[in-house]
């Protein structure tokens, strides 16, 4: 019997850019009215995720950063930063490479420029920034560095492959064909569940996890029924148990009533 849902949000429960259909919503009421522990499951900051999570009504911890951080409330369960060091050399590789980088320290979103890649970044996740150089910024609580490139994804992918054998002790994972995280060993989708898991006493067999991107290929090992999504990639339907809908059919719907409801 499943007592935990953990799930993503962009392209798994959220429309990409858009909204969440009112069957998702519904049946989020569903699994808590069950008593079956819905937990968003994200690579977002904190402060947006849990806008998310307060428009379905669910009090269950926020799972931000890839896993980076947890949150019940204004209490932090579980937190894993880069060092300032790891951060440094993380902006001086963005730099020769030409690639724009958002800086998230203490849940506060960096940028050293008004860009493109900002400006469509905060528009599409409703999120604010603040402009600054990154050497007047305190890094002292960097949740996670974001690479971004909407013009090339190509590039993206190539990072992908080439950066953890460059920065072994990071945890490196492309959230979107344009977006590539740099965070915490420790950071990752599969830590967090697993973390929550031992905490509620649930069992890897009593969880299902559900994801669309190769970020959430850490999610889904964590569960022991894995869902992709219809719009999922290729690599994460390869581990997947089961394939849903995509998320513009409801496939987070489908896969509940299926395995929960």
């Amino acid at each position: 019997m499943i007592k935990l849902v953990a799930t993503d949000i962009d392209g798994t429960l959220l429309i990409p850019e858009g909204n969440f259909t009112q069957g998702v919503k519904d049946c989020v009421k569903e699994l808590c009215k069950k008593g079956i522990k819905v937990v968003l499951v994200t690579g977002r900051m904190h402060a947006a995720a849990s806008l998310i999570a307060k428009d379905l009504g669910l009090t269950t911890p926020v799972v931000s950063y890839q896993g980076g951080l947890i949150k019940e409330g204004n209490k932090t369960l579980y937190e894993k930063c880069l060092t300032e060091e790891q951060s440094a050399k993380i902006i001086e590789w963005a730099q020769e490479e030409q690639i724009h980088l958002n800086l998230y320290n203490d849940d506060i979103l960096y940028s050293e420029n008004d860009c493109y890649e900002v400006q469509r970044y905060c528009n599409n996740l409703h999120t604010q920034y603040t402009r600054k150089k990154f050497c007047d910024v305190n890094k002292t609580k960097v949740n996670k560095l974001l690479a971004i490139d909407y013009n090339n994804p190509a590039r993206i992918d190539k990072y992908e492959q080439e950066l953890p054998k460059i920065f072994p002790d990071l945890y490196i994972v492309k959230s979107t064909p344009y977006f590539l995280e740099f965070s915490n060993k420790e950071a990752s989708k599969f830590c967090a569940v697993e973390f929550l898991q031992k905490l509620w006493g649930i069992n890897k067999e009593e969880t299902l996890t559900i994801g669309d991107q190769n970020n959430d290929i850490a999610l889904l090992k964590a569960g022991g029924l894995k869902i992709a999504m219809g719009n999922a990639t290729e690599e994460l339907k390869s581990i997947a148990d089961d394939i849903t809908d995509t998320v513009f059919n409801d496939g987070f719907v489908k896969a509940i009533k299926k395995y929960c409801l």
